[in-house]
């Protein structure tokens, strides 16, 4: 018995340190062409491909929209009709907080400087999630791996669900496109009290090994945790009842979570998108890296500026998977050139005209998926 766990052991690594090894095609020549149109739009009009006023403008709404909606629900709100619409009022703003300053701080798309990425990216530490961990699991991580089970971390939930095909389907999977909804609710509060703290104690995104935080990083790590739960429940306690504020915490976090779920969901777990698995002999993956983004991966709601702006471009989840560093408020004259490249070199643009169709989609795939 030993021996045969020693075997599966090294079996195991042996898989790990294989996946590390998973590459793509060469690049087809879509990718420079599409970089080179991209790179003419902005030579040849007055877009910014970073430090956007429209963002900093943006940025300001949000944050003083944070702290004066929680100020409200925490030192005026009395009645259980001002506190609701309240809280689900600071679940979307925390939410765009998200899509927005942090998502593009991290992905170094906020600035050219990299200081203020940093503080930007920080927001996410804010609302409760490190922001280093996000950079491993989401920038590194999702973004190379969209979509490729056991490397796309953001794929797995574990026995919960069944999300690609190449997942193993247990008996209540066919209940899944009714209890995953709810299950999503719970997304923010498993970050805030487990998932941080169960990467940094294992040194795991997943099955996934990365780099523990060290230095300024720890120090931001546990400040950060320190900072969000005096705001979440040491200062309300100070002037609310014990179950006021667990009931106000989880009506915001399960808005939060709802919100993060499905716009991730809408945009790569939905019946048009592929969920490729490499070759098993070559250990690669048959698109370049370019084109593999973009069947991976739908938009939605793309002539909805107000969506555009709550999901931080979100919606145009094409566009970030290609130029991830670039501020999200170009996105939608960036889709007109991303459109167009795929049309001439034959790539499927995926896209849905709503979030409705989006939100069916998803409903769709779940249900194959469980059955």
């Amino acid at each position: 018995m030993q021996e045969q766990n020693k075997s599966q052991q090294l079996m195991n690594s042996q898989e790990k340190e294989t996946a590390k090894k998973l590459k793509f095609a060469k690049n087809s020549g879509f990718q420079a062409e599409l970089r080179r149109r991209v790179d003419e739009l902005f030579e040849n009009s007055d877009l910014k491909e970073r430090d956007c006023p429209q963002m900093y403008v943006k940025t300001a709404i949000l944050l003083l929209s944070f702290f004066g909606i929680y100020s409200l629900l925490v030192f005026f709100a009395e009645t259980w009709w001002q506190v609701v619409p309240l809280c689900i009022l600071l679940g979307i703003v925390t939410a765009a907080i998200g899509f927005s300053i942090q998502h593009d701080g991290s992905h170094h798309a906020y600035s050219s400087i990299s200081w203020v990425n940093k503080l930007m990216s920080m927001s996410l530490d804010l609302i409760g999630a490190s922001s280093y961990v996000w950079h491993w699991k989401h920038d590194v991580l999702h973004h190379t791996y969209a979509n490729i089970a056991g490397y796309d971390m953001d794929l797995e939930v574990g026995i919960f669900g069944r999300l690609s095909p190449s997942h193993q389907r247990l008996n209540f999977h066919r209940w899944q496109h009714y209890y995953l909804w709810l299950l999503y609710g719970l997304l923010a509060i498993k970050w805030h009290f487990y998932d941080d703290f169960y990467c940094l104690i294992m040194g795991k995104i997943g099955d996934r090994n990365y780099p523990r935080p060290k230095h300024s990083n720890l120090a931001i790590f546990f400040g950060g945790k320190l900072v969000f739960f005096t705001i979440a429940f040491v200062i309300p306690l100070l002037f609310h009842s014990l179950w006021q504020v667990l009931a106000s915490y989880g009506l915001v976090a399960v808005t939060l979570g709802i919100m993060l779920s499905v716009v991730f969901q809408l945009a790569h777990v939905v019946e048009e998108a592929e969920f490729p698995l490499p070759v098993a002999e070559a250990n690669i993956i048959e698109n370049d890296w370019a084109i593999h983004q973009i069947e991976t991966t739908v938009n939605f709601s793309r002539n909805n500026s107000y969506v555009t702006w709550l999901l931080g471009g979100l919606n145009f989840q094409v566009e970030h998977h290609l130029f991830p560093n670039i501020c999200h408020v170009n996105y939608p004259e960036i889709s007109r050139v991303v459109e167009e490249t795929c049309q001439e070199f034959g790539v499927r643009y995926n896209q849905h005209s709503s979030f409705w169709a989006g939100l069916r989609s998803h409903y769709r795939w779940l249900r194959r998926m469980g059955t």
